[in-house]
């Protein structure tokens, strides 16, 4: 496909125009050229271990929008892609697995799926890693942990043995999610001697496997995530990966391990070249996209939701109570341009920190429930309390004798179809879209405008992925030409966005 863009090819005048873009060259490392390939970018034992062209990684979004497409489509262009089965049932997962292996091929590398924890739903993580380890998954990118529970550290330590000559070998590998320096530190150490006693004493590991996992890191692969979508600390890159980087050095001196061998990467806010570029300035082992691919053809969001968050600038987000964890506070980052969600998932936990109830509330408030629910609340109860009848019953007899938390109930279930809809592209519910989103998404937006990528139809994410690391590739090598002494104008820095073949 021709296409035209724009590169500097001197430096010394205005950018020139170019009509055809190949991918990116793999480049041999002897090359004494002045140019930077995308394949240079991050780790080189990140791509050697894992299998991936880049250090780059199409990021896990749940409940099946990062779909098993997203993932063949990742693999087979260069990145790493993680399938978002968080939240989905366990034969739903084993479906998308097996669309997945069909595609790739059975142990193919470069992909992996989400456990995410969900310590309300008791089993539930046990029955995801006994899936991932009997189908063979070698990757899981574990999110949402405050603390390591016994099944993401029976999943690390399933796939731990010794060869020969004595050396450790890793078949399972534990890519950690985490916003805080605290939780970093129980991946980047040894497990715990009394969750390897638990899992050793009811058969899920072997005492040997035990034996090695308490000399070595739960997880090899730190994911720094900064401000993102979703469940998000709102985090600064750079005091966030300076921060994971002192804990590095301070568990491996206390335990004895090798800094080296753990590697961190960094997501949230990248949508852009110069986002990519700092965050292997910083010393990023890998870098992970998530917003951006949302409006990816080969995303599990709908039409509509993806349409919202092709019109989104950076500041059209705002943060929402979170359905899985609405009593305590929590919230998510979501598109605001567009929908009332965020408004009415603010207003919700309002009356719910002030009432004791539905007959507690103004009638004020109660048409604002039920203008919010579409439907009275008393039939949205029924459908709730149906639905808790079968899932978890203790849950449902405390509703009954607590009218607040029958009111949390209640406002947990509209939180939940807000995402719903938007995957499903509800039209009736359009303003009640429940869409993950960071600043990422917008910067995105701001920078293929006038390019081929502003249209939906050419967002794979194939493009995204090539567009992203070959502008990181281009930044860095002009920052290091200017770090040598050259003057670089300005204006060479302005990488645009095109179509590659």
């Amino acid at each position: 496909m021709r296409i035209q863009h724009w590169e500097s090819s001197n430096c010394s005048g205005p950018a020139k125009k170019v009509e055809t873009r190949h991918p990116p060259l793999t480049k041999n490392t002897t090359s004494q050229d002045n140019a930077v390939y995308p394949d240079w970018l991050g780790d080189h034992a990140f791509t050697k271990i894992h299998g991936s062209r880049f250090a780059y990684i199409v990021g896990e979004m749940a409940r099946g929008i990062a779909t098993p497409r997203m993932v063949i489509a990742a693999v087979q262009s260069g990145p790493l892609g993680f399938y978002g089965s968080a939240g989905l049932r366990p034969e739903t997962i084993a479906a998308g697995l097996d669309e997945i292996e069909a595609a790739l091929g059975k142990g193919a590398p470069a992909w992996g799926a989400n456990l995410i924890h969900t310590p309300q739903q008791p089993g539930y993580e046990r029955a995801v890693v006994d899936l991932f380890l009997s189908r063979g998954v070698a990757r899981v990118s574990a999110s949402a942990f405050m603390q390591l529970s016994p099944e993401i550290v029976r999943y690390s330590a399933a796939g731990l043995s010794r060869a020969a000559d004595g050396s450790i070998t890793r078949t399972t590998h534990v890519f950690a999610k985490v916003s805080r320096a605290e939780v970093a530190r129980q991946f980047m150490a040894p497990a715990p001697d009394a969750i390897l006693k638990q899992l050793v004493a009811r058969g899920d590991i072997t005492p040997e496997q035990a034996e090695i996992a308490a000399s070595v890191p739960v997880a090899l692969d730190i994911t720094a995530e900064a401000d993102s979508g979703g469940h998000t600390d709102n985090r600064a890159a750079g005091p966030l990966f300076s921060s994971l980087v002192q804990a590095r050095r301070e568990v491996c001196e206390t335990h004895s391990l090798n800094a080296d061998e753990i590697r961190i990467g960094l997501g949230g806010g990248i949508g852009t070249p110069w986002a990519a570029a700092s965050a292997f300035q910083m010393g990023a082992a890998y870098i992970i996209t998530g917003s951006v691919n949302q409006a990816a053809v080969e995303s599990g969001l709908s039409l509509a939701g993806r349409k919202l968050l092709a019109e989104a600038g950076p500041a059209d987000i705002a943060m929402a109570p979170a359905a899985d964890m609405f009593e305590q506070g929590v919230e998510v980052q979501v598109l605001k341009r567009g929908t009332l969600f965020a408004m009415r998932g603010r207003r919700m936990r309002e009356i719910y920190k002030t009432r004791t109830g539905f007959t507690d509330c103004t009638p004020q408030e109660q048409a604002f429930i039920e203008t919010a629910l579409g439907e009275t609340y008393a039939s949205a109860w029924e459908k709730t309390r149906a639905f808790m009848a079968g899932t978890n019953p203790k849950e449902l007899e405390k509703a009954e004798a607590d009218l607040r938390h029958q009111l949390a109930l209640v406002f947990r279930r509209y939180l939940f179809f807000g995402a719903q809809w938007a995957r499903e592209g509800e039209e009736s519910r359009l303003r009640d879209y429940q869409i993950w989103c960071g600043p990422a998404m917008g910067a995105f937006n701001e920078w293929v405008k006038g390019s081929p990528l502003e249209a939906l139809e050419n967002r794979s994410v194939k493009q995204i992925a090539l567009n992203l690391m070959d502008g990181a590739a281009h930044l860095t090598g002009l920052q290091a030409r200017r770090a040598r002494g050259e003057n670089i104008p300005q204006s060479a820095f302005d990488y645009r966005a095109g179509l590659f073949e």
